[in-house]
């Protein structure tokens, strides 16, 4: 579908309202009247109230709405998987160390990781009471496939994760694409994409036969999705990308990009690369955090001298990753045309997310639903953040 200022309009209004009616339930679910657990509950709002997408619910809905379903089938699912999604980005965060999310600091660099993971663990153990919330609605035979749906999303996610950290941790470079892409799909598909669409469709009260082919549609659409996040990762503008730009050469990960050039580079070229990407990187790089606080008029730069101080280490530090290195590894990334190879296999599988959806076309009631999943095809490559 091209990317027409009329179905940007429909995404964007989409996302808003469904992000709306998701974080809504999201206040309902988290309790209000634990006055000795306040400081908990008040942070578990803190990721999912910043402004983001609301992708996965939007999801959710528009493909039980799609299907002929209701909203209310629809909504407490959506509720649990946004759960789900913000808990695993408390998580991520502390295991990537990363500074920024969603253009704020990151809950643990706010409150300390220790009390980070305690609000994730939180998170997740609230996200199953909107499933059971939903056996009157749907019934009990749907719930459980939701909830079996959602018990393989929380599995495969948390291998993919742990796949990507044990290549980092073995300094494991001998990857072809066919390795990142089954950990895409464990890691980012199945909670991001395939969940979503698979709940939604039996929320609708679709037959198994009719969810896996939907499925595929959501396996390929996420697969485009992460591509594009790892190339704006790279070459992204910082107001607008909303994280840590580079963050994934800091961190050693493996994305098709850093793959491709790692193929592609001289053996010199290679061996320096892989020296900078064992190294770990800065555990004490305040600085993009402090100048954005000041940016923002959040911190005065006396202020900022002060934290500096505070910061600074007793002892000279371990060896680690510095600035000049990155751009080092940047700059062979775009010398060996890495970023043009990562958009044309992102293009691939759009291409291959377009013929699954026009499988399962038929079936969509004719409506804005069907049409928010189809605009979603030029999205998920075309997006800036």
């Amino acid at each position: 579908m091209p990317d027409t200022p009329s179905a940007s309009t429909l995404l964007t209004g989409y996302l808003d309202e469904c992000r709306a009616l998701v974080v809504e339930e999201i206040r309902r679910l988290v309790p209000a009247d634990r006055p000795k657990a306040a400081f908990l509950y008040e942070l578990m709002l803190e990721y999912p109230l910043r402004e983001a997408k609301g992708l996965r619910p939007a999801l959710c809905i528009a493909t039980c709405r799609a299907l002929g379903g209701t909203l209310e089938a629809a909504l407490r699912p959506a509720a649990a998987l946004e759960l789900y999604h913000n808990a695993f980005l408390i998580h991520d965060d502390i295991e990537d160390e990363s500074l920024l999310r969603r253009g704020r600091p990151t809950l643990h660099h706010l409150h300390g990781v220790p009390v980070a993971i305690n609000v994730g663990d939180a998170m997740l153990a609230l996200s199953l009471q909107p499933l059971l919330d939903n056996i009157g609605v749907i019934g009990l035979g749907p719930s459980l496939r939701i909830l079996q749906t959602v018990t393989r999303m929380a599995r495969e996610s948390a291998e993919g994760q742990a796949l990507e950290l044990e290549w980092i941790r073995r300094g494991t470079w001998a990857l072809e694409d066919e390795d990142y892409v089954h950990m895409v799909e464990q890691k980012t598909c199945w909670y991001s994409f395939i969940t979503p669409v698979k709940v939604g469709a039996i929320a609708a009260g679709q037959e198994a036969r009719r969810t896996e082919v939907l499925a595929e549609f959501a396996r390929c659409l996420g697969i485009t999705f992460q591509i594009q996040d790892d190339v704006l990762n790279l070459s992204g503008e910082p107001g607008a990308y909303g994280k840590e730009l580079g963050g994934d050469l800091w961190e050693g990960k493996r994305t098709l990009m850093l793959l491709h050039m790692m193929r592609h580079a001289s053996p010199e070229e290679r061996a320096e690369a892989e020296r900078i990407l064992c190294l770990p990187r800065p555990s004490a790089t305040l600085e993009p955090l402090l100048e954005g606080l000041v940016a923002r008029g959040e911190l005065t730069p006396s202020g900022r001298e002060e934290l500096r101080r505070a910061w600074a280490p007793p002892s000279p530090p371990l060896k680690e990753k510095t600035p000049e290195q990155v751009r080092f590894l940047l700059e062979l990334i775009h010398r060996h045309g890495s970023l043009e190879y990562g958009r044309q296999v992102a293009r691939e599988w759009l291409r291959r997310a377009e013929r699954a959806f026009a499988e399962c076309e038929a079936g969509f009631l004719p409506s804005v639903h069907r049409d928010l999943l189809q605009a979603l095809l030029s999205y998920v490559l075309h997006r800036v953040k």
